[in-house]
């Protein structure tokens, strides 16, 4: 059982900001919860206290009582609390001590202490379960962030804890990845886990859990049993800021491409390859439109983040690119792009989020800085660090930066992971209003929903 007594927690990097206020949960052994709410609102807090990162990790003032599986969180030490539960993170690339798969996969039990013959066990075990032999001999900087997402969570599977967290465990997998998660969350379900899902794509999880608990503002605002959440209205659901919990397959979205649009950018032969050659991306006479919203499709691993960072120039590749009829070599593509990266952490340099869009901006103008966030819901945190916000929000200050870029070509690489349905919407309506000022805007992204919402082409990839 755990249980969350009257809790508050206020972080030291924001002493006049309380995340969770007040907050009373019990979760009985064996009972799979769905916690969801808008970003930042305090879920990813929740699971924090559950395996005692905070406040053995994260600075942070905490009131109240927290027990877990009979342990008192405040006055157990972090490694007896490891023992119990094990979490998947949001950002999978945050958990990993090793550079190659094999060795992350079996890293925890290794450092259990926990006999040879049965590690090698659990290894055939979760491999053949995850459907991973093909990632068992790569090493960990070659993989998609889909592929990051699978490991972290075979690893957690490795270690058989009694308690399982996860916290936006789909943010970056692609359908299927998604429904073999589905099967083993239902495996775990059946073993008599005890699960706990922080996530805002819970069209998968919906039938699955035994509770939804909806958190507002860091208090708990609904709590959903099994026959309320039967008889809970989509209207209701987005009323709350939440996602759908209709799966939509990006795959078999139809998207009506009637209109006639000139192309801004033409592959030709055009190839990349890593030096190891285990991957390689092609693509040959491909046009993309000028002046719409091109969703770029593909199974994790296909090479959407690939293509994106030969596109803007991260990344050399052979071939030609033409861009509004003229050929442009790698050099001078980063003067008509910006991408926002799938770890937007890489990409935010300043002390505040409002020097952080400034950033970006050729001359300096404070009143449209002001005016972007605002569109964004990100005012209230203009002074506040970037690297302080939840992934969500710094999802939106990239995307601040690049609107205030004003760049002819803006790449998005799955800009909505970790974001809320409210704030998902905000994305969308701002790329649909960028497209109305003649932008080129492509997107890798598996969010079906997204794609329905705003993108007016689609390629597969």
């Amino acid at each position: 059982m755990i249980e969350i007594k009257n809790c508050t927690v206020t972080y030291a990097a924001e002493p006049n900001h309380r995340v969770l206020k007040d907050i009373s949960l019990t979760i009985e052994d064996r009972e799979f919860v769905l916690l969801t709410g808008e970003s930042g609102c305090g879920k990813t807090t929740i699971l924090r206290l559950i395996n005692g990162l905070i406040p053995y990790f994260y600075d942070a003032n905490v009131e109240g009582e927290i027990y877990v599986d009979g342990l008192n969180a405040e006055k157990s030490t972090i490694y007896d609390l490891a023992k119990t539960s094990g979490t998947v993170f949001q950002n999978p690339r945050s958990q990993f001590y090793t550079c190659e798969v094999k060795s992350e996969l079996v890293f925890g039990c290794e450092n259990e202490g926990i006999p040879e013959e049965e590690i090698n066990n659990r290894l055939d075990e979760t491999v053949k379960r995850f459907s991973i032999e093909k990632l068992l001999d790569r090493g960990m900087f070659e993989l998609s962030g889909g592929e990051k997402q699978q490991v972290a969570c075979a690893s957690i599977d490795m270690e058989k804890t009694k308690i399982i967290l996860l916290d936006e465990p789909s943010a970056n997998l692609d359908y299927e990845a998604v429904k073999r998660l589905k099967e083993l969350i239902s495996i775990w379900k059946r073993a008599g886990k005890t699960i706990i899902a922080s996530e805002h794509r819970i069209a998968y999880l919906w039938e699955m859990c035994d509770r939804t608990i909806i958190v507002k503002d860091g208090r708990i605002i609904r709590n959903l049993d099994k026959e309320e959440m039967k008889k809970i209205t989509e209207e209701e659901v987005r009323d709350f800021g939440i996602r759908s919990f209709v799966e939509k397959n990006p795959f078999q979205i139809d998207i009506d491409e009637t209109t006639d649009s000139d192309n801004i950018l033409d592959f030709k032969n055009y190839k990349f390859k890593y030096k190891k050659g285990d991957r390689i991306f092609e693509a040959d006479d491909v046009k993309i439109a000028k002046g719409e919203i091109t969703a770029l499709i593909g199974h994790n691993g296909a090479g959407k983040t690939t293509f994106l960072n030969c596109l803007c120039g991260i990344r050399k590749c052979r071939g030609d690119l033409v861009i509004d009829g003229k050929p442009l070599g790698w050099k001078q593509r980063r003067k008509k792009m910006f991408m926002i990266m799938q770890d937007v952490s890489h990409q935010l340099f300043t002390e505040s989020v409002l020097d952080e869009v400034l950033l970006g901006m050729e001359e300096e103008d404070r009143d449209k800085a002001l005016t972007i966030l605002k569109k964004l819901d990100l005012s209230m945190m203009k002074e506040r660090h970037p690297l302080s916000l939840s992934g969500g929000q710094m999802q939106r200050v990239a995307i601040a930066s690049a609107i205030a870029g004003d760049n002819d070509i803006i790449l998005l690489d799955e800009p909505t992971s970790g974001l809320d349905y409210k704030h998902m919407m905000d994305i969308s309506e701002i790329l649909k209003e960028l497209q109305s000022m003649g932008k080129t805007i492509i997107v890798a992204t598996h969010d079906g929903e997204f794609i329905e919402s705003c993108c007016s082409r689609k390629l597969i990839i």
